[in-house]
């Protein structure tokens, strides 16, 4: 694959990235002008991650070729779909939304093909099993020949990194909330999938490539360095998560036992 994408489907891509950008900021807008809440960090969050997208679709990362295609694939894979997770924007568009828009997409969320990608261990499988195809076979090689089949893979990288983020995160509604065990274990079994096949990279290229020996070395360690960095802030959001649910259910014993530790009010009548 090249190490940019095609002239015309750059510009799509582009294109998608600043209107959805422009839409989740619209979205916003509105809510706090209606009086709700929305923070500004997740805006930060989501105008960060659209900009991620619009650098790697319009600009040429630096270094060899392979090495600038793993800068774009830890950008489009794992970065900015982290970043979009953060920003919540399936919570956004559900506020947004008209009540029949609303349920319409409720229904959506709800359904059963939803339900079964939404599964960690599944969405693991789609993201890092995917990239283990296109490295790992002549898929990488096809793609460079063919525009239209780069394109695809591209989006399937995006599709599936979003999807893992928003799965392991779970800030947004999904049509089942997993505990913690499995969105980490479905974190530490991809990152270790990711981790090995970086190192695959750095002996054998793709199939059908011959890539500069440091040309492929610098995309291993890109690969393998860049994807811990990722990994360890989805880390961090489950840690966060598991911390605050605990505080809170620590706060709802304490309130119980206050209550039932408490005299009644007729008892101090009586003295």
């Amino acid at each position: 694959m090249a190490t940019h994408q095609h002239g015309g489907a750059a510009l799509v891509a582009a294109g998608f990235a600043l209107g959805g950008g422009a839409a989740y900021l619209l979205a916003a807008i509105r809510l706090r002008r209606r009086g709700d809440r929305w923070p500004p960090a997740r805006d930060l969050c989501f105008g960060s991650g659209a900009a991620l997208l619009v650098v790697v679709a319009l600009g040429t990362p630096p270094g060899g070729p392979f090495t600038g295609h793993m800068a774009q694939h830890l950008v489009t894979g794992m970065a900015a779909p982290l970043l979009l997770a953060l920003a919540r924007p399936v919570t956004l568009t559900l506020r947004s939304l008209p009540p029949g828009a609303r349920r319409v997409l409720l229904g959506v969320l709800r359904s059963r093909p939803t339900r079964v990608l939404a599964r960690p261990g599944v969405a693991a499988v789609l993201d890092v099993g995917g990239l283990w195809l296109l490295y790992r076979t002549p898929l990488f090689a096809a793609a460079h020949e063919r525009p239209w089949l780069a394109v695809l893979v591209h989006v399937h990288v995006f599709a599936a990194g979003l999807l893992f983020s928003v799965a392991v995160c779970a800030l947004d509604p999904l049509p089942r909330r997993h505990g913690v065990v499995p969105r980490a274990a479905a974190l530490v079994g991809a990152g270790g999938a990711h981790a090995v096949l970086a190192k695959t990279l750095y002996a054998t290229g793709p199939p059908g490539t011959g890539y500069a020996p440091g040309d492929l070395s610098a995309a291993a360690e890109l690969m393998y360095y860049g994807g811990d960095l990722v990994e360890i802030t989805l880390a961090v959001a489950v840690g966060l998560q598991w911390y605050a649910a605990g505080g809170r259910r620590l706060g709802r014993e304490e309130r119980r036992r206050a209550r039932t530790e408490s005299p009644p009010a007729s008892a101090s009548y009586g003295q």
